[in-house]
């Protein structure tokens, strides 16, 4: 086939201007003509298969980079988005700082602003309420009062009294507590002044049938107030019940009161001489009045309560001691009429109640 090809080169280069010879256009188709038949053989099936396969993965491999670019450029175009938004919530941020730390500013101005108009007012309402106290002390302005709006100032005493205690955190002001705080003062003011006013027989008439919530506030607080917060507003509060307790529809009121009895019990255990002082007081005036004695019978009979009167007649202090001697009689005299008769009672109780005398403080 070399020879024949050799040939053919030979024939056009010396061929004579440029023609082909007939003969050698022959060779030249008959040449072609066996390549044809020849070359099947040549190029097995398996080779064609293999030419197939790289042209099918050429083909592949060119989807496949435009399918990349195309993700390429997708990722690209997110991430130029998700940078965008970033920087955009990053700028907000910025701006919610800026804004947090001006409200916090803000808040703090406040604050400050709101605890000077807070002092204020404590202020004006100590000075306020010692006044009001000091002029409760005076029968015909207590007298006076009761024609005007009385009960207004006794539902917002209640009420006050009522929050201060319920914002007390004993555990720390037993520790700290600030007897010439202005907010201290005025709610003893408060206190003082409703004590004043039970002290005046129309006052404590008053109170005991028109100031109901008050008388259930008191006793109340009363059992909310810790043994051994402050004692001085504790007082003042007993000294109040004992006050209206003298009137016997105020006494019959306040011993309707479930939590009377176990009240008194706790305040003879709070470790305030005073304390135990006045509600020893308290406890001796219910024990005057005939008509409570079978209702309050079991309480009354408890050992407990007996025993805990009788350690208080070893107290160093003198009117401690004293009121705890007169009470522990008391208490054997009410045992024997429950258990006997209530015959000799009435005489002997209308004498007590005359020689009775009020809290004025």
């Amino acid at each position: 086939m070399s020879a024949s090809l050799g040939g053919k080169s030979s024939a056009l280069s010396h061929g004579g201007k440029g023609k082909v010879r007939k003969r050698d256009l022959e060779k030249l188709t008959t040449e072609v003509m066996q390549l044809r038949e020849f070359l099947p053989r040549v190029l097995n099936g398996d080779l064609i298969e293999m030419l197939h396969k790289a042209t099918e993965l050429t083909n592949l491999n060119r989807l496949l980079k435009e399918h990349l670019v195309q993700e390429q450029e997708q990722l690209r175009q997110e991430c130029l988005h998700l940078q965008s938004r970033l920087d955009a919530v990053q700028s907000d941020c910025q701006k919610e700082r800026e804004e947090k730390l001006l409200l916090r500013e803000q808040l703090w101005q406040s604050g400050a602003e709101l605890q000077q108009q807070a002092d204020f007012c404590s202020g004006l309402g100590s000075a306020t309420c010692s006044l009001l106290w000091s002029c409760s002390a005076s029968e015909d302005t207590v007298t006076h009062w009761l024609q005007g709006k009385l009960q207004s100032f006794l539902t917002v005493a209640g009420q006050t009294l009522e929050s201060f205690v319920r914002s007390l955190d004993s555990e720390v002001k037993t520790q700290t507590e600030d007897h010439n705080s202005q907010e201290h003062q005025f709610v003893l003011a408060l206190a003082g002044t409703i004590t004043n006013i039970a002290a005046v027989t129309s006052g404590r008439n008053f109170l005991s049938s028109e100031a109901h919530i008050l008388l259930d506030t008191l006793v109340k607080l009363l059992e909310l107030m810790k043994p051994g917060v402050f004692p001085k507003l504790k007082v003042l509060m007993l000294m109040a019940l004992y006050n209206v307790s003298i009137s016997v529809k105020g006494l019959k009121y306040i011993i309707e009161n479930p939590g009377l009895m176990p009240l008194i019990w706790t305040l003879l255990n709070d470790g305030d001489w005073e304390v135990c002082l006045h509600s020893l007081r308290l406890l001796q005036s219910v024990l005057l009045e005939e008509e409570v004695l079978l209702p309050l019978g079991s309480s009354l009979l408890d050992p407990d309560l007996q025993a805990r009167v009788s350690q208080l007649t070893s107290s160093v202090k003198p009117s401690l001691r004293q009121a705890a001697q007169q009470t522990l009689e008391d208490l054997q005299f009410p045992t024997n009429v429950l258990h006997f008769s209530l015959h000799l009672l009435p005489p002997l109780v209308q004498f007590i109640l005359n020689h009775l005398k009020p809290n004025l403080f």
